[in-house]
């Protein structure tokens, strides 16, 4: 048994499934998970001494690649400096400042701990601010664990094939609008017998927690259009896409300024770091000024936010997502050339720093083009690559990351292990 095995059987006894988040237990590739010790650039190293080349980088926050010097002793001076205080800091401020600069769309923000705090306090404030109850979201978009948005989500869900979460109060639910994903006539047919009752709708604008799925131009029009016919908060979920993609994030790429965005992972430079923000009128409700209470001990840690201001001000530095989008247009179109010259149904598309590929013959445009895809040659296909020393996704429904530290030599060895993988899998 080696190390890996034995720390698994071990994290098992005091540990849920042997894990802290669900998807880290390889329960829908099947295997053993890798436990890391270290990271450094592309690269991480599990517990039996084996380097991988990283295209999780912790579910995106790692644009820079892991352990990213400037990032690391930013972390260390403000943590010489104090751990925590729970009261107001002078790098919150400039995080603040840079984060509504970046996003024109935000005028007004809030630090917290996590994405779904972030997702959470937006929607109670969207709530808050209109008077109405009625959220909607869509079908395999994952916008955390609150209870309210457990409703056919995707990440872990949709790796255990639940379409939602045991524990979820039926009422709870009974406020949250379900829809296709990328579907306009549903959407307008929906605001047409309810749209005075609907406070929000939350999306991600570009999913990736059902794999990757990109938002239609249209679909992106008729949600802008119809929530400011109606008087509802467009919501976009971006803790995923924030800062990954474009440095302006996907409503940059999109043209649209969103009422509230919900940031995460890229903003806190790998460091349980996240936000919320948007228009001042809708900010304005949130106490202390306002009714709407949100609140967290740990929000606008300086740790974190030294990391955050870290990271956000690399990746701002001129050319920096060009040479990204090159490197991750590069994977996915050298993965594609492979599967036509192995006869292997396979589809794959980036934006920015993110990607997805799929075992299928088109790109999924919805959750259920994602359920179409041959999810058993997925399974098949991640244990081979991880075999060859590249780690990705334990799950046909997680999107892929490329970082910074991604080399021209670290792609070709991803290439010419995929390309044995494929004729391994045939």
């Amino acid at each position: 048994m080696n190390q890996n095995q034995q720390l698994f059987a071990a994290a098992q006894k005091h540990i849920p499934g042997g894990v802290n988040s669900p998807v880290r237990a390889f329960g829908s590739v099947g295997g053993t998970p890798r436990f890391f010790k270290k990271g450094e650039g592309a690269y991480v190293w599990d517990a039996d001494d084996q380097r991988y080349i990283d295209y999780v980088g912790s579910w995106g926050p790692l644009i820079l690649g892991h352990t990213h010097p400037k990032v690391l002793e930013a972390v260390i001076q403000a943590a010489k400096n104090g751990m925590s205080f729970g009261a107001p800091t002078a790098a919150e401020v400039e995080l603040a400042d840079l984060i509504c600069e970046m996003l024109p769309s935000i005028e007004q923000v809030r630090l917290v701990s996590s994405g779904t705090e972030a997702t959470m306090s937006a929607i109670r404030l969207a709530r808050g601010f209109t008077g109405r109850d009625k959220l909607v979201k869509f079908e395999g978009c994952y916008h955390g664990h609150a209870d309210s948005l457990l409703v056919k989500a995707g990440s872990g869900l949709l790796t255990f094939g639940n379409p939602s979460s045991a524990g979820v109060p039926a009422s709870v639910a009974a406020d949250t609008l379900v829809l296709p994903y990328n579907d306009v006539a549903a959407l307008e047919a929906l605001f047409a017998e309810m749209g005075d009752k609907i406070a929000a709708i939350i999306v991600e604008p570009i999913a990736g927690n059902m794999n990757m799925v990109q938002a239609s131009p249209e679909f992106v029009q008729a949600m802008r259009k119809l929530t400011e016919k109606y008087g509802a908060v467009l919501i976009y979920d971006e803790v995923m896409t924030g800062f990954r993609v474009d440095l302006h994030c996907t409503q940059g790429l999109h043209g649209v300024k969103p009422d509230l965005t919900c940031l995460g992972k890229v903003v806190g430079g790998g460091m349980p770091l996240a936000a919320f923000g948007g228009r001042s009128d809708i900010m304005s409700k949130l106490a202390p000024l306002g009714p709407v209470y949100q609140a967290g001990t740990l929000s606008g840690n300086p740790v974190a936010v030294a990391a955050g201001l870290a990271t956000l001000k690399l990746i701002s530095e001129d050319g920096f997502f060009n040479q990204l989008s090159i490197q991750t247009k590069k994977l996915c179109d050298g993965l594609i050339q492979i599967a036509k010259e192995t006869n292997t149904v396979f589809s794959a598309q980036s934006t920015g720093g993110m990607f997805g590929f799929y075992f299928s013959e088109n790109i999924p445009q919805s959750f259920a083009d994602v359920m179409n895809s041959d999810r058993s040659k997925f399974n098949a296909f991640f244990h081979g690559m991880l075999e060859q020393g590249i780690y990705l996704a334990p799950s046909a429904f997680e999107a892929g990351f490329v970082s910074a530290a991604h080399s021209d030599q670290d792609i070709l060895f991803t290439l010419a292990a995929a390309k044995k993988v494929f004729m391994q899998i045939k």
